[in-house]
């Protein structure tokens, strides 16, 4: 999706057309259109041309679309998951791997990427109370692999706004609350994790839409993707119009938020009023 929304961008600059674009590399306009959506493998070679044909020249910038090329054909470790995982969300869990900052605001779940094995069972029976055991497991094990991109060299800068709300429904029972809560409070001792909590007496705010995430990425030249996530799918957004909305309401909810250097008191609150 990243590469394809970077070809799009320079063959748009270029004016030229699906048409021009696939008749350069022996292939319809409407494999161009795919290829823009991320929704099919790249040829390298295919990469190449289409760098030379939209006007390119810079070699710096070609070395990292033609990386791109090839991190995208090369299987993720999430692709042994393929089982369990929508083909949306297994498109969400690349970009996440792919991410260096992430930026996410919830309102009904504490985030993916902190919650605690337990919390994170209760949230994945809600959708799947019918599954065997054997599948939640696989589940739980996707989730807390992808928690791995907060450790590491390499570890993504995660910026948390949680609503208090999605931290005192006592998801999995109070027991499993509790743990939850005590696992955000060692999360935020990480330097690469800010939580801020949106309290209920700011009454209302910027994020009235609902919970989103905004993904990005260390190099300048590829856009930022806001995740929307729907019950049966997603939507990716990465037009700039689109989102800098995005950008500006979560800006908004970070000064509407309690400031991060208020959340630990703010957790420990929450967790005394679960004895």
């Amino acid at each position: 999706m990243l590469l394809g929304a970077q070809l799009r961008r320079l063959r748009r600059e270029r004016n030229i057309t699906p048409e021009e674009a696939g008749h350069a590399i022996r292939a319809s306009h409407a494999k161009i259109s795919r290829l823009e959506l991320g929704r099919v493998s790249f040829k390298e070679r295919d990469v190449a041309d289409l760098l030379t044909l939209y006007g390119l020249a810079d070699p710096d910038q070609q070395a990292t679309l033609l990386d791109l090329a090839r991190q995208a054909n090369a299987p993720g470790w999430w692709h042994k998951f393929t089982d369990i995982l929508p083909h949306w969300f297994e498109v969400y869990v690349g970009l996440e791997e792919a991410a260096s900052v992430i930026r996410t605001y919830e309102l009904q779940f504490v985030p993916g990427l902190l919650q605690s094995p337990d919390y994170a069972r209760a949230v994945i029976l809600l959708g799947n109370a019918g599954a065997p055991e054997e599948e939640i497991s696989r589940r739980l094990d996707l989730r807390m692999r992808r928690q791995e991109r907060l450790t590491g060299p390499d570890a993504v800068r995660l910026w948390a706004v949680v609503d208090e709300a999605a931290l005192r429904r006592p998801i999995g029972g109070n027991k499993v609350m509790r743990r939850q809560i005590e696992h955000l409070i060692e999360a935020t001792a990480n330097p690469n994790v800010t939580v801020q909590i949106v309290p209920f007496d700011r009454g209302g705010h910027s994020a009235a839409g609902g919970p989103f995430t905004i993904l990005r990425f260390e190099e300048t030249e590829l856009p930022d993707v806001v995740y929307l996530e729907q019950l049966t799918s997603a939507l990716y957004l990465d037009k700039p119009e689109e989102t800098d909305a995005y950008r500006q309401v979560m800006n908004t909810l970070c000064v509407e938020a309690r400031p991060a250097s208020a959340t630990r008191a703010c957790l420990e609150e929450i967790l005394s009023d679960l004895e």
